[in-house]
């Protein structure tokens, strides 16, 4: 098998059910799922679109639409897929399952990847939720908002700076895209280094929408510079009502 870079493409569910409106209420009670903006309601009152967050995951879904062959499980006899779910607890999970009336639960059981069970929603789908073993690798989450998103040391000697902590803990560094700026290689989340500064340690915040952020910024009683395009998205200057500097950035795409 080939493998490939990991990018920024992400892979979402899209589920067709009969009665989206009673899935979005069964997946909240059951997984916690919140909606993501309004859902579409199409003029024969069926809902469109609607996308869930699924703890930092997105799961979209849509009533049945015969005309296009958009038919849920149901309709076609049966899952043919089956939805794997992560989650700190399988046993509360399949419990609220049973409470909320699933049709069909298997238990939960130990393997050598965690303990796993499975279930049916009323709605056909098939999920397989798993708490993952101590040390086993977990499917990545999605970066979301609040989320830390790039960490700057401020520093008055950088040369000094990198030598210590290049030695201290193996960092290697790259040019930046400004004077006396310096990318931390590999290291999560990103971070680099800017020379010539009063010493301070600087965080950038992942936002959804910077103007809506940028204007809370000023009702909390705090500061904000006006965004600014990059490569990389929108990024602002601000601090918080006690003087403190940080950075807002929403992310281009």
């Amino acid at each position: 098998m080939t493998t490939v870079e990991r990018t920024g493409t992400a892979l979402t569910p899209y589920l067709a059910v009969n009665g989206a409106r009673q899935a979005i209420e069964w997946y909240g009670t059951v997984f916690g799922a919140r909606l993501r903006g309004e859902p579409h309601v199409m003029d024969d009152g069926r809902i469109g679109h609607a996308e869930l967050d699924v703890d930092g995951c997105a799961l979209m879904l849509a009533d049945e639409f015969p005309e296009i062959d958009m038919a849920s499980p149901a309709t076609r006899g049966g899952a043919s897929v089956n939805l794997n779910l992560q989650v700190a607890d399988v046993d509360a999970v399949l419990q609220r399952a049973r409470d909320a009336g699933a049709p069909k639960i298997w238990d939960a059981e130990d393997r050598f990847y965690g303990r796993s069970g499975r279930l049916d929603d009323p709605f056909g789908h098939r999920w397989q939720i798993t708490t993952p073993a101590a040390g086993f690798a977990e499917a990545p989450r999605r970066p979301r908002q609040g989320d830390i998103d790039y960490i700057t040391i401020a520093t008055p000697d950088s040369e000094a700076a990198k030598e210590f902590y290049g030695g201290l803990l193996g960092w290697r560094f790259s040019a930046g895209n400004v004077p006396d700026g310096w990318q931390i290689d590999g290291v999560h989340p990103m971070a680099g280094m800017h020379g010539g500064q009063h010493d301070d340690v600087q965080l950038c915040f992942r936002v959804d929408d910077i103007d809506a952020s940028l204007a809370r910024v000023r009702e909390l009683g705090g500061q904000a510079e006006p965004s600014q395009q990059r490569p990389f998205g929108r990024l602002a200057s601000c601090s918080d009502d006690q003087g403190r500097r940080f950075y807002l950035m929403e992310p281009a795409g």
